[in-house]
């Protein structure tokens, strides 16, 4: 690229053009990407978990049948990536690439999590235990932390470039105030202290210390709680169940001890029956997965648009 950039050059130093095109006419930004990606047409897919990679890789969960789908954001289709039931993958939540390019994948009511490589070959698959249902997952430098909405509680593996450790329980529901009744969305803060934890029953996020296990509860000046987070800097962002059927994108500033949250904004609602559940960055927007959870199984096709009203 560098020595036809510099050809060019040479040409254009020697050439007096007959008229000299302003700058302004030629393209400076990038393509347009499309607002709506669809996800599946197949009935009963129902779409949970999103995950989208610095190089624009897009990767869709289906909590109905435990398929995978991958795509591009320059590309309005996804296509499989894993099919649905391989490796007794039945369900699927949480999907997140970590940094050695493994796809994680939490496998809902199978009770596990599962591991894979860019090319969709299983790594590994790690069992919580009977009746768990992993929901959603967050790195930190050498673990992984899921969050098991049926147990209430966080169970923790080792994660390094050599693989992914067996899960064990980490921060059990009796050690948790309030007692929680439905754990969700989890993110860890970026100097790996803290992990924030999305409770749905009580309507609440926990901040939890990775070194001691302590809980409290962020204070807020709003209700803070929801389904998928996204946490950049102390921004974070959280697909919320505001009531009568309107789900938004909550966006909160925590202070810089993650204890204290200030609610700045909220999205347009998602589409009627849309029932969005979690959110991913693309760039200078927000990507949500239209789950149609509340009317479950919904009905095809199955999509991921644009968050409305907040970037």
């Amino acid at each position: 690229m560098t020595s036809r950039r510099l050809t060019a050059a040479l040409l254009a130093a020697t050439l007096i053009p007959l008229t000299a095109a302003p700058a302004a006419a030629r393209p400076t930004t990038e393509p347009r990407h499309p607002s709506t990606y669809v996800v599946s047409e197949l009935a009963g897919d129902t779409p949970e978990g999103i995950e989208i990679t610095r190089g624009g890789t897009i990767y869709v969960t289906s909590v109905g049948t435990g398929a995978v789908y991958r795509g591009t954001v320059r590309n309005p289709r996804l296509k499989t990536f894993l099919p649905a039931g391989s490796d007794g993958r039945t369900q699927a939540t949480g999907v997140h690439v970590d940094r050695w390019g493994r796809v994680l994948v939490a496998g809902a009511g199978t009770g596990r999590l599962y591991a894979y490589d860019a090319r969709g070959r299983l790594l590994a698959s790690r069992f919580a235990a009977e009746g768990s249902f992993l929901n959603d997952f967050a790195f930190t430098a050498d673990a992984v932390y899921v969050t098991d909405s049926a147990h209430n509680q966080i169970w923790r593996a080792s994660l390094t470039r050599h693989g992914l450790g067996e899960l064990k329980p980490w921060l059990t529901r009796d050690r948790i105030s309030p007692k929680p009744y439905f754990l969700n969305g989890i993110v860890a803060t970026p100097d790996g202290s803290t992990l924030l934890v999305g409770e749905q029953g009580q309507n609440v996020t926990y901040r939890v210390d990775i070194r001691t296990g302590a809980v409290k509860v962020v204070e807020a000046d709003g209700v803070l709680s929801g389904d998928g987070y996204l946490l950049e800097g102390h921004r974070l962002y959280v697909v919320h169940n505001a009531g009568g059927g309107k789900y938004v994108t909550r966006l909160a500033r925590l202070d810089r001890t993650w204890s204290k949250a200030t609610i700045l904004a909220d999205s347009v609602p998602g589409e009627a029956g849309a029932t969005p559940t979690t959110i991913a960055r693309d760039r200078h927007r927000l990507l949500w997965v239209n789950s149609q959870l509340d009317q479950a199984p919904g009905t095809p096709p199955y999509t991921v648009t644009v968050v409305p009203g907040l970037r």
